[in-house]
């Protein structure tokens, strides 16, 4: 592959809900263009961009591809993202270095929510788009309908610049309405439109001059003095309103069947953007905020998108620059880590196959093996001119599943796997819950979470098993208690004695210990024996084996003996008292109560609200905004452990929520019964066991 420099380059986004053709045009246009011989198909895994094994065996994009088409001189960057919803953070990584987007359309199923996602991302990293109706010769294939079905939920105005020719088992080609010609198959070679598509073209060729005039004064008038623009007028005008979002021009296309292929190329390479035409990037030096534009005599900057772990090369790190540029085998500062980083051998990445390079210059995408701190959104730069780029937002991940390790040689490496596949996916997360002494892992959905647990199998060699994580309850009192415990150990030679009265009541801070014993009952250097055996019961419970918190615990008499009375006696005297002080003070389970912000299309209100309401919810307050409510509602955390999976099916994907801890309550009594005897039985078999 030659050296391509910033103005030759296009970096161009696939994305769109799951099935509708991404893979298959990426896979079209390499065949087009010559880089392959023959098209891969998905059913027997031969595409470029899906080249994984769990890809293959599921038969869907996981994670985002790097795809370099070469067409008139232009190298063309396709990211091929995933469509399906649990891997949205591949597609916000991708749209993070992208400079431009194909949104792809199913033209049988029209307006997905996996393409709604895709849309609404767009607009927040404030992208040119185009949209692509897909599929055209699929059976029941409607270009009108497919159309409609996006402009409603699109605040951008979408304006076609390509009508099908047939559709159906009737697709042949695209009838271009910038040239008024129609193209067939591939779209090498031009005829005139046919007869019966003839006064539609009409039609719809003014509606794109209009628009393609809207996007230039000069284009505006002469188009009102002549009623027309030249084909290039009209390029010009598009260029327009293209980079500044007002207008979505949209394609006709079908990857399976190689159709429209040159026309898309075309306009991407005519329409898209360069990493030179975009806005400046802004990144934060030593002095401040700076401007970085795409020029390889520039400061370097360059962002990491997206690291994988393979195990036959090792760690592999995807990056875009910024500014500046990169040479193989030399040395790089990483801002965010403050550490050094030598570059091996630099590559364009094709799918799973590296193309060497020496140089990888400004605007363009490349990986490097190997290197040893970095991570996904770290910035590579200069140490002399130390620069970072900012990080896009993930959503939250809102499924939780608890992880242990299947043998006892995986549980050593269950902390450095996790930590790897979390640096992999910036909406992958994990930690340790104390409350519980569960491995937390969290994720977007199952999907998600299956897949990290398969590439820790696989590419880690670590097994684990899932489950549903415990809910961290705690245990507390309601009022004071009182207790003494003796503790008498009599055997041949030195035996033990200690004597404990004490007594508890509620307090705000988690734990709090008074000695108010008087007259030298008991010696004050067994105070800490005392505090060490009520701390170990607070750890494992009593009620329900939960922490116990919010105790004030008073010291107030006691007995010792002076031989007898040793440390461990008034540590098991301490705990004992501890125990029946906290029976005799009205114990409860206390649950944590999340805040709740479920966003949902209006028409999902009624179902969500009765849903809520069996979710021993308390609704806050609703409002709605564009076709979309939001219910803010403060549930227990027992409710919501696999509302992920429920949301989604009651709207269809479009549902989506956050959730926070807001406070403690106290457990209804019949759902503590139902705890407490799951414990009993818990313990019964460990017993038995």
């Amino acid at each position: 592959m030659k050296e391509y420099t910033a103005e030759s380059i296009r970096n161009i986004a696939l994305a769109s809900h799951s099935s509708s053709g991404k893979t298959m045009l990426a896979e079209a246009f390499l065949h087009f263009t010559g880089a392959t011989t023959r098209l891969g198909k998905i059913e027997d895994g031969s595409t470029v961009s899906d080249f994984n094994e769990e890809e293959i065996r599921r038969g869907i994009s996981l994670s985002t591809s790097v795809i370099p088409v070469e067409y008139k001189d232009v190298k063309i960057n396709f990211l091929d993202t995933p469509g399906y919803t649990d891997f949205v953070g591949e597609v916000i990584s991708a749209l993070r270095v992208a400079d431009g987007v194909l949104i792809l359309a199913d033209s049988v199923a029209g307006l997905e929510v996996g393409t709604e996602i895709a849309w609404d991302y767009a607009t927040t990293f404030k992208l040119p788009r185009f949209l692509v109706i897909n599929k055209m010769e699929r059976e029941n294939a409607n270009f009108q309908k497919a159309l409609a079905s996006v402009q409603e939920f699109s605040e951008i105005r979408l304006i076609p610049v390509q009508l099908p020719w047939g559709e159906k088992a009737d697709f042949q080609g695209v009838i271009d309405l910038i040239t008024m010609k129609a193209y067939k198959g591939d779209g090498k070679t031009a005829v005139d439109i046919p007869p019966e598509f003839k006064a539609a073209a009409d039609e719809a060729h003014t509606k794109l001059l209009e628009a393609a005039a809207e996007g230039d004064d000069a284009l505006m008038e002469k188009y009102f003095e002549a009623g027309t623009l030249t084909d290039e007028e009209l390029r010009r005008g598009l260029k327009v309103i293209v980079r500044n979002g007002t207008f979505a021009p949209v394609f006709v296309s079908s990857g399976t069947a190689e159709i429209g292929l040159q026309l898309l190329l075309d306009a991407i390479v005519n329409l898209m953007p360069s990493p030179v035409d975009i806005a400046p990037v802004v990144a934060k030096g030593k002095d401040g905020e700076e401007e970085l534009k795409a020029s390889d005599s520039g400061p370097l900057a360059a962002y990491v998108w997206k690291t994988t772990a393979d195990p036959f090369v090792g760690k592999q790190t995807f990056f875009r620059i910024y500014s500046g540029m990169l040479s193989s085998d030399s040395r790089v500062w990483n801002q965010n880590k403050g550490v050094e980083e030598r570059l091996g051998t630099l590559s364009i990445p094709r799918g799973k196959d590296g193309i060497p390079v020496k140089i990888i210059h400004s605007g363009d995408i490349g990986v490097v093996p190997k290197l040893s701190e970095t991570s996904t959104a770290n910035t590579l730069c200069d140490k002399n001119h130390p620069l970072s780029l900012q990080a896009p937002t993930y959503p939250n991940a809102p499924y939780q599943v608890a992880v242990l390790p299947k043998t006892q040689a995986d549980s050593t490496k269950i902390s450095p796997t996790l930590t790897r596949l979390c640096e992999e996916d910036g909406t992958l997360s994990w930690h340790q819950e104390p409350s519980t002494n569960q491995t937390i892992l969290q994720g977007m959905g199952d999907q998600h979470i299956d897949v990290a647990i398969r590439r820790a199998e696989t590419k880690f060699q670590v097994n684990l098993i899932t489950s549903i994580p415990k809910v961290p309850y705690q245990e507390a009192i309601t009022k004071k208690g009182d207790a003494m415990y003796r503790h008498k150990k009599q055997s041949g030679g030195s035996g033990q004695f200690g004597e404990v009265h004490l007594r508890v009541e509620p307090s705000q801070e988690d734990f709090e210990f008074t000695w108010d014993v008087f007259g030298g009952a008991i010696s004050q250097s067994y105070s800490t024996s005392i505090q060490k055996g009520i701390l170990s019961v607070m750890k494992e419970g009593i009620l329900a084996g939960y922490a116990i918190s919010n105790v004030h615990v008073s010291v107030y008499d006691g007995k010792e003996h002076p031989v007898d009375s040793k440390p461990v006696a008034f540590e098991i005297a301490g705990r004992e008292a501890f125990k029946l002080a906290f029976q005799d003070a009205g114990p409860v389970l206390r649950e944590p109560i999340m805040l709740v912000k479920v966003i949902v299309p209006e028409s999902n209100m009624g179902d969500i609200l009765g849903d809520l309401n069996t979710r021993r919810a308390r609704v806050q307050g609703m409002e709605s905004e564009k076709g979309h409510s939001t219910v803010t509602a403060t549930v227990p955390l027992a409710e919501m452990l696999r509302y992920t999976t429920q949301l989604r099916s009651m709207t269809g994907g479009r549902g989506h929520f956050t959730m926070d801890l807001d406070h403690y309550e106290v457990v209804p009594s019949h759902i503590t019964q139902e705890i407490v005897a799951e414990r009993q039985k818990e313990q019964q078999q460990k017993k038995e066991e």
